[in-house]
């Protein structure tokens, strides 16, 4: 003897099963990871001097994450040549626009090269980040070295600007952004300042799992409706 359901109550089910598993799907995408816009704001170190369209830090940068696995980050490029800390934080309204979810923060590398006082490059860097973190933005900060021909009582007092902000204001901290770049013929144009696609591609390896730290941050704050 054998026991089932009715074909039309078989049919039932089965439909309401259908409805059910359709239904699911847009919750399904509701749950995805939404995008996560990081903005690049610095000088042309970011902005990728001399550099083809997909070769400079932030291209790279994002492509870098995609393959990590970070397929809803979006790397913006808010570098611009010649920017000291003084024309970055000119700009910081207009350049970290509202679609921002976090700030990588490289600049100071021209007010070195300028001779620029230390002390202006502290204080409008410090500015630049309270402004960011009045708006809840996680900021990673990507230090900077003084040229040594500046002499060594100007590093003295340029180079623990970036170590000493980032523990004040507890960022996310990157110490060198050239590190293993500067130096190297190999990595460097002909000025010896700005660093070829190949340097940048080092450059991205290594600051990496810290912009997988501000990526873990900015989702956080996104998770928190902020």
């Amino acid at each position: 003897m054998r026991y089932g359901l009715p074909a039309p109550v078989c049919k039932l089910f089965a439909s309401a099963v259908l409805a059910l598993m359709l239904a699911a799907t847009p919750l399904a995408g509701a749950f995805a990871k939404k995008e996560i816009t990081i903005v690049a704001l610095g000088d042309s170190l970011t902005a990728g001097y001399l550099l083809g369209p997909d070769e400079g830090f932030p291209e790279q940068l994002e492509r870098a994450l995609k393959e990590a696995g970070h397929e809803n980050v979006k790397v913006v490029n808010a570098g611009v040549s010649g920017d000291t800390s003084s024309g970055g934080l000119a700009r910081l309204d207009w350049a970290v626009g509202p679609e921002a979810d976090a700030v990588i923060v490289e600049l100071g590398a021209n007010d070195a090269l300028r001779g620029i006082d230390p002390g202006l490059a502290r204080k409008n860097l410090t500015e630049i980040v309270t402004r960011l973190k009045e708006r809840g933005l996680p900021i990673l900060l990507a230090g900077m070295l003084a040229p040594p021909n500046l002499g060594s009582d100007y590093g003295a007092e340029f180079n623990p600007i970036y170590p000493e902000l980032a523990e004040t204001e507890e960022l996310i901290f990157y110490p060198f952004f050239l590190d293993g770049v500067a130096g190297d013929r190999r990595l460097n144009l002909r000025d010896g300042i700005h660093p070829t696609a190949e340097g940048v591609a080092i450059i991205v390896t290594r600051i990496l799992p810290k912009v997988e730290e501000l990526i873990a941050a900015a989702e956080e704050r996104k998770s928190a409706g902020k």
